[in-house]
């Protein structure tokens, strides 16, 4: 497991799954002749895509971000249509670093899409319970409402065993919310309507969880918006303000669902100067 220092924060990324999509989709109406340059695609035109949640640990608090794509829960022929190759291991995860789902205080839901959301609950006989039973979830309330009352777009991504179970452990906020000394969840907009990112500032460290208005380091160009926006010049002006904080800041982003990087160190061009890349494996798509 990649991990990174940054201040206060220290990072692990778990092992949440992987899926493959469309690249199109994922790069709305950017030709492919630029955003195949950028991240690699298989014969079918689908990208790599991981859903792993970050261990976020700031002092002494075990923090999640975001809960992976869960384990047993997809039918057939939605694994087939999400392209998933892998499902979640947070479990085994967690057990290499000496803890459990019952040490997680906190998961930091950036929004609460499937594929974030689907590691917050588990199937047990015939109903679902919580992953993280002493964990308090945050997510804004937007994106909550949302969740409970998807209209005919969104009910195919907000699933109702997703957050029945866990409805007493969430706690929303509607425009920023400190988690601790340094640490916001600052709702965006964009990507969903209730989509949040996180931000961190410890001195003169900093990072930023753009979520899904930067899904991969390949998303960096502030005019590459997602197919699946719904609201993509949002997304659009949203990423210009937090690219234009961060670079100023020297700031790191960190990705979910990059397969290729974890973590990315900008300079005030928005030129890269670190790096944390992930340990790559290979899958057969056919």
């Amino acid at each position: 497991m990649e991990k990174l220092q940054i201040g206060r924060a220290s990072f692990t990324w778990l092992k949440g799954g992987v899926n493959f999509l469309d690249g199109g989709a994922m790069f709305g109406v950017v030709p492919k002749a630029l955003w195949s340059k950028k991240y690699p695609h298989n014969e079918k035109n689908q990208i790599e895509l991981r859903t792993d949640p970050i261990l976020l640990q700031i002092d002494g608090k075990n923090f999640l971000i975001d809960s992976g794509m869960g384990n047993g829960k997809l039918t057939e022929k939605q694994i087939r249509n999400f392209g998933v190759l892998e499902q979640s291991s947070i479990d085994a995860s967690l057990a290499e670093l000496g803890l459990t789902v019952k040490d997680i205080d906190a998961v930091l839901m950036t929004h609460l899409h499937f594929d974030h959301a689907c590691g917050l609950t588990k199937k047990e006989n015939d109903s679902y319970t919580s992953v993280f039973p002493n964990a308090t979830i945050y997510t804004c309330s937007v994106e909550w409402n949302e969740m409970r009352n998807p209209n005919i777009r969104s009910v195919n991504t907000y699933w109702k065993e997703n957050w029945e179970p866990i409805q007493d452990q969430v706690q929303t906020f509607d425009n920023e919310l400190e988690i601790v000394k340094g640490l916001r969840m600052i709702h965006t907009g964009g990507h969903s309507d209730g989509h949040s990112i996180l931000v961190f500032e410890d001195g003169d460290d900093c990072f930023i969880h753009m979520a899904d208005l930067m899904p991969t380091h390949a998303h960096q160009n502030k005019l590459w918006a997602l197919a699946y926006d719904d609201y993509p010049v949002t997304s659009v002006h949203e990423k210009e303000k937090w690219m234009d904080f961060g670079y100023k800041k020297h700031a790191w982003y960190t990705f979910y669902h990059d397969a290729y990087y974890r973590a990315i160190q900008f300079n005030e061009n928005g030129e890269k100067v670190s790096e944390v890349k992930r340990k790559r494996y290979e899958y057969k798509t056919s």
